[in-house]
């Protein structure tokens, strides 16, 4: 258990110097992933899934990241050390803000944007061009940015045409599910490792039913859920009765969410942050 420990501790300490940069083709060069290192010990007996929660008492601050709703399928992540993503970028955010790194997916145009702004930073497609696989895995900063391609299911089937992309920062693996269309293979999950933070579409047709998110749920046990493409009034209720009292339901008036490991819940739950929480009218 020490040597996975150190080896867990040295990849986290890389993430967050942000001092190693790699692209996508030189596999060779990239940063170790330290979701991987804890998802492949999430049945050991003598490894408890925790055990990456080793930061000092006085650096709480370090280890924090804010998300925020910006609409539709966008999620604002601000690392520890200020780094902004922002999700499924469509050109436009809530915040007035120019994020550092956007990630886009090609369903459709309220996903992606084909003109953003050049003062972006780092701009990740979601898909590949000329029969490619979008294969991403680079720091920014503190974080750490890597995908897993799905098919994406439009008119026809679109092999790798949609991209789960996580976000590795502060000792926390946070996953955007993109524009997913179908339940989830052994060899996804195998390369996905932990996710901490999910986020995932809710509106339970133009995208996959409550009951195949409700699985994708179940097997992935992140602690945090965050509803996102919620499109109609009643998808969000129905969602939320899939999911039954498995998972709890946090609804919170700060339009900002502030997590680190150290604050995790310990049962999964679903945190509904303004503008999400607009499609939700919880029961007297």
């Amino acid at each position: 258990m020490s040597g996975l420990y150190i080896l867990a501790l040295s990849a986290l300490l890389l993430l967050s110097t942000g001092l190693v940069q790699s692209n996508a083709q030189n596999t060779s060069e990239r940063v170790p992933s330290t979701c991987f290192a804890v998802a492949q010990n999430l049945h050991s007996p003598e490894l408890p899934v925790y055990f990456a929660s080793f930061s000092p008492a006085n650096a709480r601050s370090k280890y924090d990241v804010t998300i925020s709703y910006q609409g539709h399928s966008t999620y604002l992540i601000e690392s520890p050390e200020g780094v902004k993503i922002a999700t499924d970028f469509a050109g436009w955010l809530t915040d007035r803000v120019v994020p550092d790194v956007v990630t886009m997916n090609q369903a459709h145009s309220s996903h992606f944007t084909s003109s953003p702004d050049p003062a972006i930073g780092i701009v990740l497609r979601g898909w590949g061009d000329d029969g490619q696989v979008a294969d991403h895995h680079l720091m920014a900063g503190d974080v750490l940015i890597r995908n897993v391609t799905t098919d994406l299911l439009r008119f026809t089937t679109m092999a790798d045409g949609n991209s789960i992309f996580i976000f590795e920062t502060g000792g926390l693996c946070i996953g955007h599910l993109g524009h997913l269309h179908h339940r989830l293979s052994e060899d996804h999950y195998t390369k996905i490792g932990r996710l901490d933070v999910v986020m995932i579409a809710v509106d339970g047709g133009l995208t996959m039913s409550h009951l195949s998110a409700r699985g994708i749920l179940k097997r992935l046990r992140s602690s945090v859920i965050l509803p996102m493409h919620v499109r109609s009034y009643d998808a969000l209720p129905r969602f939320l009765n899939h999911l039954g009292g498995e998972f709890a339901v946090d609804r919170r008036r700060e339009n900002k969410l502030t997590v680190s490991l150290r604050n995790l819940p310990k049962r999964p739950t679903v945190i509904l942050l303004p503008g999400v929480a607009t499609y939700y009218e919880p029961e007297e």
